[in-house]
Protein backbone atom coordinates (compact mmCIF):
# COMPACT_ATOMS: atom_id res chain seq x y z
CA UNK A 1 0.00 0.00 0.00
CA UNK A 2 2.83 2.38 0.88
CA UNK A 3 5.67 3.13 -1.51
CA UNK A 4 8.89 4.81 -0.43
CA UNK A 5 7.08 8.17 -0.59
CA UNK A 6 3.84 7.15 1.09
CA UNK A 7 0.57 6.23 -0.58
CA UNK A 8 0.35 7.71 -4.06
CA UNK A 9 -1.71 7.07 -7.19
CA UNK A 10 -4.68 8.05 -9.35
CA UNK A 11 -7.66 9.49 -7.48
CA UNK A 12 -10.79 7.34 -7.70
CA UNK A 13 -8.71 4.28 -8.54
CA UNK A 14 -5.88 3.69 -6.10
CA UNK A 15 -6.50 6.69 -3.87
CA UNK A 16 -10.08 7.06 -2.63
CA UNK A 17 -12.01 8.63 0.24
CA UNK A 18 -12.61 5.10 1.54
CA UNK A 19 -8.85 4.52 1.71
CA UNK A 20 -8.27 7.88 3.41
CA UNK A 21 -10.94 7.03 6.00
CA UNK A 22 -9.28 3.67 6.66
CA UNK A 23 -5.84 5.26 7.06
CA UNK A 24 -7.32 7.80 9.49
CA UNK A 25 -8.91 5.04 11.55
CA UNK A 26 -5.67 3.01 11.53
CA UNK A 27 -3.57 5.99 12.59
CA UNK A 28 -6.13 6.94 15.23
CA UNK A 29 -5.68 3.68 17.15
CA UNK A 30 -2.60 4.93 18.97
CA UNK A 31 -2.57 8.72 18.49
CA UNK A 32 -4.18 11.45 20.58
CA UNK A 33 -3.33 14.47 18.41
CA UNK A 34 -2.47 14.65 14.69
CA UNK A 35 -1.50 17.54 12.40
CA UNK A 36 -3.00 17.46 8.88
CA UNK A 37 -2.21 19.61 5.83
CA UNK A 38 -2.63 19.31 2.06
CA UNK A 39 -1.36 20.59 -1.27
CA UNK A 40 -3.67 22.48 -3.71
CA UNK A 41 -5.12 19.47 -5.57
CA UNK A 42 -8.92 19.59 -5.70
CA UNK A 43 -9.16 16.00 -4.47
CA UNK A 44 -7.21 16.95 -1.37
CA UNK A 45 -10.25 18.57 0.20
CA UNK A 46 -12.44 15.47 0.32
CA UNK A 47 -9.50 13.15 1.06
CA UNK A 48 -8.62 15.34 4.05
CA UNK A 49 -12.26 15.30 5.17
CA UNK A 50 -12.33 11.50 5.02
CA UNK A 51 -8.99 11.04 6.75
CA UNK A 52 -9.80 13.44 9.58
CA UNK A 53 -13.21 11.78 10.02
CA UNK A 54 -11.44 8.48 10.62
CA UNK A 55 -9.12 10.09 13.11
CA UNK A 56 -11.81 11.97 15.00
CA UNK A 57 -14.13 8.98 15.32
CA UNK A 58 -11.15 7.20 16.89
CA UNK A 59 -10.95 9.92 19.53
CA UNK A 60 -7.96 11.73 17.99
CA UNK A 61 -7.81 15.52 18.01
CA UNK A 62 -6.98 17.20 14.70
CA UNK A 63 -4.94 20.32 14.02
CA UNK A 64 -5.91 21.29 10.49
CA UNK A 65 -3.29 23.41 8.72
CA UNK A 66 -5.33 23.65 5.52
CA UNK A 67 -3.19 24.37 2.45
CA UNK A 68 0.40 23.93 3.63
CA UNK A 69 3.76 22.81 2.27
CA UNK A 70 4.75 19.30 3.27
CA UNK A 71 7.79 20.52 5.26
CA UNK A 72 5.46 22.86 7.14
CA UNK A 73 3.36 19.84 8.11
CA UNK A 74 6.43 17.83 9.07
CA UNK A 75 7.74 20.60 11.32
CA UNK A 76 4.31 21.32 12.83
CA UNK A 77 4.07 17.87 14.42
CA UNK A 78 6.52 18.98 17.10
CA UNK A 79 5.26 22.58 17.17
CA UNK A 80 1.72 21.40 17.94
CA UNK A 81 2.84 18.71 20.42
CA UNK A 82 1.23 16.09 18.18
CA UNK A 83 1.90 12.38 17.87
CA UNK A 84 1.99 12.34 14.06
CA UNK A 85 1.41 14.40 10.96
CA UNK A 86 -0.32 13.71 7.66
CA UNK A 87 0.32 15.39 4.31
CA UNK A 88 -2.40 14.81 1.73
CA UNK A 89 -0.28 15.23 -1.39
CA UNK A 90 1.09 13.48 -4.44
CA UNK A 91 4.14 15.76 -4.35
CA UNK A 92 5.52 16.12 -7.90
CA UNK A 93 3.07 13.68 -9.51
CA UNK A 94 0.54 14.86 -12.15
CA UNK A 95 -2.77 16.47 -11.10
CA UNK A 96 -4.87 13.31 -11.48
CA UNK A 97 -2.89 11.72 -8.63
CA UNK A 98 -3.00 12.27 -4.91
CA UNK A 99 -1.59 10.55 -1.87
CA UNK A 100 -1.02 10.34 1.86
CA UNK A 101 2.31 10.69 3.64
CA UNK A 102 2.75 10.20 7.38
CA UNK A 103 5.23 12.01 9.62
CA UNK A 104 6.80 11.32 13.01
CA UNK A 105 7.39 13.94 15.70
CA UNK A 106 11.04 14.30 14.58
CA UNK A 107 9.88 15.37 11.13
CA UNK A 108 10.99 12.03 9.70
CA UNK A 109 8.52 10.18 7.50
CA UNK A 110 7.06 6.96 8.87
CA UNK A 111 9.70 4.25 8.50
CA UNK A 112 9.10 0.76 7.11
CA UNK A 113 7.89 -0.71 10.41
CA UNK A 114 5.43 2.11 11.06
CA UNK A 115 4.14 1.96 7.48
CA UNK A 116 3.64 -1.78 7.78
CA UNK A 117 1.69 -1.32 11.01
CA UNK A 118 -0.74 1.05 9.30
CA UNK A 119 -0.99 -1.26 6.28
CA UNK A 120 -1.83 -4.29 8.42
CA UNK A 121 -4.51 -2.35 10.31
CA UNK A 122 -6.12 -1.15 7.08
CA UNK A 123 -6.17 -4.62 5.56
CA UNK A 124 -7.56 -6.16 8.74
CA UNK A 125 -10.08 -3.31 9.07
CA UNK A 126 -8.81 -2.84 12.61
CA UNK A 127 -10.40 0.15 14.33
CA UNK A 128 -10.81 1.63 17.79
CA UNK A 129 -13.88 3.84 17.54
CA UNK A 130 -15.09 5.88 20.50
CA UNK A 131 -18.50 6.87 21.83
CA UNK A 132 -20.35 9.86 20.39
CA UNK A 133 -19.29 12.12 23.26
CA UNK A 134 -15.57 11.21 23.07
CA UNK A 135 -14.81 12.03 19.43
CA UNK A 136 -11.74 14.09 18.67
CA UNK A 137 -11.86 17.85 18.35
CA UNK A 138 -10.83 19.79 15.25
CA UNK A 139 -8.87 23.03 15.53
CA UNK A 140 -7.06 25.06 12.90
CA UNK A 141 -3.62 26.63 12.89
CA UNK A 142 -1.47 28.70 10.53
CA UNK A 143 1.89 26.94 10.75
CA UNK A 144 3.11 28.66 7.58
CA UNK A 145 3.83 31.87 9.49
CA UNK A 146 5.94 30.00 12.01
CA UNK A 147 7.73 28.14 9.22
CA UNK A 148 8.55 31.46 7.55
CA UNK A 149 9.94 32.85 10.81
CA UNK A 150 12.09 29.76 11.39
CA UNK A 151 13.50 30.03 7.87
CA UNK A 152 14.40 33.68 8.38
CA UNK A 153 16.18 32.81 11.62
CA UNK A 154 18.07 29.93 10.03
CA UNK A 155 20.19 31.92 7.56
CA UNK A 156 22.20 35.12 7.34
CA UNK A 157 22.41 36.83 3.96
CA UNK A 158 25.64 38.70 3.26
CA UNK A 159 23.55 40.99 1.06
CA UNK A 160 20.00 40.94 -0.34
CA UNK A 161 19.52 39.20 -3.67
CA UNK A 162 17.14 39.39 -6.57
CA UNK A 163 15.40 36.00 -6.65
CA UNK A 164 12.76 34.48 -8.91
CA UNK A 165 10.70 31.76 -7.18
CA UNK A 166 8.74 29.38 -9.39
CA UNK A 167 6.16 28.03 -6.95
CA UNK A 168 4.77 25.72 -9.62
CA UNK A 169 1.17 26.52 -8.57
CA UNK A 170 1.89 24.52 -5.45
CA UNK A 171 2.02 25.06 -1.70
CA UNK A 172 5.53 26.55 -1.51
CA UNK A 173 4.65 30.23 -1.25
CA UNK A 174 6.38 30.30 2.14
CA UNK A 175 9.70 30.46 0.25
CA UNK A 176 8.81 33.80 -1.35
CA UNK A 177 7.59 35.08 2.02
CA UNK A 178 10.82 34.08 3.80
CA UNK A 179 13.13 35.49 1.13
CA UNK A 180 11.17 38.74 1.12
CA UNK A 181 11.49 38.94 4.91
CA UNK A 182 15.24 38.44 4.49
CA UNK A 183 15.35 41.57 2.35
CA UNK A 184 15.47 39.96 -1.09
CA UNK A 185 13.75 41.38 -4.15
CA UNK A 186 11.43 38.46 -4.99
CA UNK A 187 9.43 37.80 -8.14
CA UNK A 188 7.21 34.73 -8.36
CA UNK A 189 6.22 32.51 -11.26
CA UNK A 190 3.13 30.30 -11.08
CA UNK A 191 2.48 31.70 -7.63
CA UNK A 192 -1.27 31.05 -7.48
CA UNK A 193 -2.03 27.66 -5.85
CA UNK A 194 -3.85 25.48 -8.38
CA UNK A 195 -3.88 21.71 -8.17
CA UNK A 196 -4.27 21.33 -11.92
CA UNK A 197 -0.76 22.85 -12.26
CA UNK A 198 -1.59 25.04 -15.28
CA UNK A 199 1.76 26.88 -15.32
CA UNK A 200 3.98 23.82 -15.72
CA UNK A 201 4.11 20.16 -14.68
CA UNK A 202 4.66 19.87 -10.95
CA UNK A 203 8.05 18.15 -11.01
CA UNK A 204 10.80 20.81 -11.10
CA UNK A 205 13.00 19.42 -13.87
CA UNK A 206 15.14 21.35 -16.33
CA UNK A 207 12.59 20.69 -19.06
CA UNK A 208 9.67 21.88 -16.94
CA UNK A 209 11.49 24.97 -15.65
CA UNK A 210 12.51 26.55 -18.95
CA UNK A 211 10.44 29.67 -18.26
CA UNK A 212 12.22 30.15 -14.95
CA UNK A 213 15.65 29.68 -16.53
CA UNK A 214 14.82 32.14 -19.32
CA UNK A 215 13.49 34.79 -16.95
CA UNK A 216 16.47 34.57 -14.62
CA UNK A 217 18.98 34.51 -17.47
CA UNK A 218 17.49 37.55 -19.22
CA UNK A 219 17.10 39.76 -16.15
CA UNK A 220 19.36 40.91 -13.35
CA UNK A 221 18.17 38.14 -11.03
CA UNK A 222 20.86 36.46 -8.94
CA UNK A 223 19.09 33.16 -8.45
CA UNK A 224 16.09 31.10 -9.53
CA UNK A 225 14.25 28.66 -7.24
CA UNK A 226 11.74 26.00 -8.29
CA UNK A 227 9.47 23.79 -6.16
CA UNK A 228 7.13 20.89 -6.77
CA UNK A 229 3.48 20.78 -5.70
CA UNK A 230 4.10 20.35 -1.97
CA UNK A 231 7.52 22.09 -1.81
CA UNK A 232 9.46 19.20 -0.34
CA UNK A 233 11.69 19.48 -3.43
CA UNK A 234 13.82 22.43 -4.50
CA UNK A 235 15.86 22.91 -7.66
CA UNK A 236 17.79 25.99 -8.77
CA UNK A 237 18.93 28.18 -11.65
CA UNK A 238 22.08 30.30 -11.69
CA UNK A 239 22.11 34.01 -12.52
CA UNK A 240 23.15 33.04 -16.06
CA UNK A 241 19.98 30.97 -16.48
CA UNK A 242 21.61 27.56 -16.15
CA UNK A 243 19.56 24.87 -14.43
CA UNK A 244 21.82 23.11 -11.93
CA UNK A 245 21.92 19.34 -11.71
CA UNK A 246 20.75 17.76 -8.48
CA UNK A 247 24.17 16.18 -8.01
CA UNK A 248 25.89 19.57 -8.12
CA UNK A 249 23.42 20.98 -5.60
CA UNK A 250 23.95 17.97 -3.37
CA UNK A 251 27.71 18.49 -3.50
CA UNK A 252 27.41 22.21 -2.67
CA UNK A 253 24.95 21.71 0.20
CA UNK A 254 26.98 18.83 1.64
CA UNK A 255 30.25 20.76 1.55
CA UNK A 256 28.62 23.73 3.28
CA UNK A 257 26.85 21.69 5.97
CA UNK A 258 29.54 19.17 6.93
CA UNK A 259 33.03 19.53 8.33
CA UNK A 260 36.05 17.24 8.10
CA UNK A 261 35.31 13.84 9.61
CA UNK A 262 31.54 14.15 9.24
CA UNK A 263 29.36 12.30 6.76
CA UNK A 264 26.73 13.17 4.18
CA UNK A 265 23.93 10.72 3.38
CA UNK A 266 23.25 10.18 -0.35
CA UNK A 267 21.17 7.61 -2.27
CA UNK A 268 22.78 4.86 -4.33
CA UNK A 269 22.10 6.66 -7.64
CA UNK A 270 24.19 9.71 -6.72
CA UNK A 271 27.03 10.77 -9.00
CA UNK A 272 30.68 10.07 -8.25
CA UNK A 273 31.13 13.84 -8.52
CA UNK A 274 29.51 14.29 -5.12
CA UNK A 275 31.78 11.84 -3.32
CA UNK A 276 34.88 13.26 -5.03
CA UNK A 277 33.98 16.87 -4.19
CA UNK A 278 33.25 16.05 -0.55
CA UNK A 279 36.29 13.80 -0.16
CA UNK A 280 38.51 16.77 -1.03
CA UNK A 281 37.30 18.31 2.25
CA UNK A 282 37.67 15.02 4.17
CA UNK A 283 33.89 14.52 4.22
CA UNK A 284 32.63 10.99 3.69
CA UNK A 285 29.45 9.88 1.95
CA UNK A 286 27.21 7.10 3.19
CA UNK A 287 24.87 5.43 0.70
CA UNK A 288 21.18 4.81 1.31
CA UNK A 289 18.33 3.34 -0.71
CA UNK A 290 16.58 5.87 -2.95
CA UNK A 291 13.84 7.74 -1.06
CA UNK A 292 13.90 10.63 1.38
CA UNK A 293 12.71 8.37 4.20
CA UNK A 294 15.95 6.38 3.92
CA UNK A 295 18.11 9.49 3.66
CA UNK A 296 16.36 10.83 6.76
CA UNK A 297 17.04 7.59 8.66
CA UNK A 298 20.74 7.89 7.86
CA UNK A 299 20.74 11.60 8.68
CA UNK A 300 19.50 10.82 12.18
CA UNK A 301 22.99 9.45 12.98
CA UNK A 302 24.95 12.02 15.05
CA UNK A 303 27.90 12.25 12.63
CA UNK A 304 25.74 12.79 9.53
CA UNK A 305 25.51 16.55 9.01
CA UNK A 306 23.39 16.56 5.88
CA UNK A 307 21.41 14.31 3.59
CA UNK A 308 20.07 14.85 0.12
CA UNK A 309 18.79 13.37 -3.10
CA UNK A 310 19.62 14.61 -6.61
CA UNK A 311 15.86 14.70 -7.27
CA UNK A 312 15.71 17.78 -5.02
CA UNK A 313 15.06 16.56 -1.46
CA UNK A 314 17.38 18.21 1.07
CA UNK A 315 17.62 17.44 4.80
CA UNK A 316 19.43 19.40 7.51
CA UNK A 317 18.98 17.09 10.53
CA UNK A 318 19.67 19.81 13.10
CA UNK A 319 16.53 21.54 11.79
CA UNK A 320 14.20 18.73 10.72
CA UNK A 321 14.30 15.25 9.21
CA UNK A 322 11.65 16.27 6.68
CA UNK A 323 12.92 17.39 3.26
CA UNK A 324 12.44 21.15 3.40
CA UNK A 325 12.46 22.83 0.00
CA UNK A 326 11.91 26.35 1.39
CA UNK A 327 14.82 25.88 3.83
CA UNK A 328 16.99 24.71 0.93
CA UNK A 329 16.01 27.82 -1.03
CA UNK A 330 17.05 30.11 1.83
CA UNK A 331 20.29 28.19 2.41
CA UNK A 332 21.14 28.44 -1.28
CA UNK A 333 20.38 32.16 -1.32
CA UNK A 334 22.85 32.60 1.54
CA UNK A 335 25.52 30.74 -0.43
CA UNK A 336 24.80 32.78 -3.57
CA UNK A 337 25.00 36.02 -1.59
CA UNK A 338 28.56 35.15 -0.53
CA UNK A 339 29.71 33.91 -3.92
CA UNK A 340 27.86 33.57 -7.25
CA UNK A 341 26.23 30.20 -7.65
CA UNK A 342 27.78 29.58 -11.07
CA UNK A 343 31.28 30.03 -9.61
CA UNK A 344 30.52 27.53 -6.86
CA UNK A 345 29.09 25.03 -9.34
CA UNK A 346 32.21 25.32 -11.51
CA UNK A 347 34.25 23.92 -8.62
CA UNK A 348 32.37 20.62 -8.83
CA UNK A 349 33.92 18.43 -11.52
CA UNK A 350 31.11 16.49 -13.16
CA UNK A 351 31.26 13.23 -15.08
CA UNK A 352 29.19 11.67 -17.87
CA UNK A 353 26.15 10.00 -16.35
CA UNK A 354 23.34 8.22 -18.19
CA UNK A 355 19.86 7.63 -16.77
CA UNK A 356 16.81 5.89 -18.24
CA UNK A 357 13.56 4.27 -17.13
CA UNK A 358 12.00 1.15 -18.65
CA UNK A 359 8.35 0.07 -18.30
CA UNK A 360 7.86 -3.46 -16.97
CA UNK A 361 4.79 -5.50 -16.08
CA UNK A 362 6.22 -7.16 -12.98
CA UNK A 363 9.14 -5.14 -11.65
CA UNK A 364 9.73 -7.44 -8.68
CA UNK A 365 10.10 -10.55 -10.83
CA UNK A 366 12.29 -8.81 -13.39
CA UNK A 367 14.54 -7.38 -10.69
CA UNK A 368 14.90 -10.81 -9.10
CA UNK A 369 16.21 -12.23 -12.37
CA UNK A 370 18.41 -9.16 -12.95
CA UNK A 371 19.94 -9.52 -9.48
CA UNK A 372 20.74 -13.18 -10.04
CA UNK A 373 22.42 -12.48 -13.38
CA UNK A 374 24.39 -9.50 -12.11
CA UNK A 375 25.66 -11.29 -9.03
CA UNK A 376 26.89 -14.18 -11.19
CA UNK A 377 28.64 -11.87 -13.65
CA UNK A 378 30.30 -9.23 -11.43
CA UNK A 379 32.40 -9.24 -8.27
CA UNK A 380 31.61 -5.94 -6.54
CA UNK A 381 27.81 -5.90 -6.30
CA UNK A 382 25.78 -4.05 -3.64
CA UNK A 383 22.09 -4.88 -3.13
CA UNK A 384 21.11 -2.04 -0.79
CA UNK A 385 18.53 -0.88 -3.34
CA UNK A 386 18.36 -2.84 -6.56
CA UNK A 387 21.80 -3.94 -7.76
CA UNK A 388 24.72 -1.52 -7.96
CA UNK A 389 27.90 -2.71 -9.64
CA UNK A 390 31.20 -0.97 -8.87
CA UNK A 391 33.65 -1.38 -11.73
CA UNK A 392 36.41 0.75 -10.21
CA UNK A 393 36.45 3.43 -12.90
CA UNK A 394 32.67 3.30 -13.38
CA UNK A 395 29.43 1.95 -11.93
CA UNK A 396 25.91 1.08 -12.93
CA UNK A 397 22.65 0.64 -11.04
CA UNK A 398 19.45 -1.22 -11.86
CA UNK A 399 16.59 -0.68 -9.42
CA UNK A 400 12.82 -0.86 -9.34
CA UNK A 401 10.97 2.42 -8.92
CA UNK A 402 9.33 2.75 -5.52
CA UNK A 403 6.21 4.40 -6.96
CA UNK A 404 5.78 3.33 -10.62
CA UNK A 405 5.96 0.12 -12.75
CA UNK A 406 9.44 1.01 -13.93
CA UNK A 407 13.00 -0.17 -13.61
CA UNK A 408 15.51 2.66 -13.56
CA UNK A 409 19.00 2.44 -15.07
CA UNK A 410 21.91 4.66 -14.11
CA UNK A 411 25.50 4.41 -15.33
CA UNK A 412 28.47 6.71 -14.79
CA UNK A 413 32.17 6.88 -15.53
CA UNK A 414 34.81 9.57 -15.56
CA UNK A 415 35.14 9.09 -19.32
CA UNK A 416 32.26 9.59 -21.77
CA UNK A 417 32.93 6.52 -23.92
CA UNK A 418 33.29 4.36 -20.84
CA UNK A 419 30.01 5.68 -19.44
CA UNK A 420 28.25 4.79 -22.68
CA UNK A 421 29.71 1.27 -22.68
CA UNK A 422 28.68 0.68 -19.08
CA UNK A 423 25.17 1.99 -19.75
CA UNK A 424 24.85 -0.36 -22.73
CA UNK A 425 25.94 -3.25 -20.52
CA UNK A 426 23.29 -2.44 -17.93
CA UNK A 427 20.62 -1.97 -20.58
CA UNK A 428 21.44 -5.28 -22.27
CA UNK A 429 21.09 -7.11 -18.96
CA UNK A 430 17.69 -5.56 -18.34
CA UNK A 431 16.53 -6.14 -21.93
CA UNK A 432 17.38 -9.82 -21.74
CA UNK A 433 15.64 -10.41 -18.40
CA UNK A 434 12.65 -8.28 -19.38
CA UNK A 435 12.01 -10.48 -22.43
CA UNK A 436 11.36 -13.39 -20.09
CA UNK A 437 8.24 -11.69 -18.71
CA UNK A 438 6.55 -11.57 -22.13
Amino acid sequence: MFGTSGIRGPVGDEVTADLALSVGRALGIDTDRVVVGRDPRESGAFLTDALTAGLRESGTDIVDLGLAATPTVGRAVAWEDADAGVSVTASHNPPQDNGIKLWQESGQAFDADLRETITERVRAEEVSLVAWDAVGERTTADATVRHRDVLVESVDLAEPLSVVVDVGNGAGGVTAEALTALGCDVETLNGQPDGSFPGRPSEPTAENCQSLASLVGHTDADLGIAHDGDADRMRAVTAEGDFLSGDVLLALFGRDAATAGERVAVPVDTSLAVADYLAAADIETTRTPVGDVYVAEAASDPDVAFGGEPSGAWIWPEQTLCPDGPLAACKLAALAAERPLADRAADVETYPIRRASVDVDDKAAVMERVAERVQRAFDDVATLDGVRVDLGDAWFLLRASGTQPLIRLTAEARDADRAEDVFDTARSILTRERKDEK
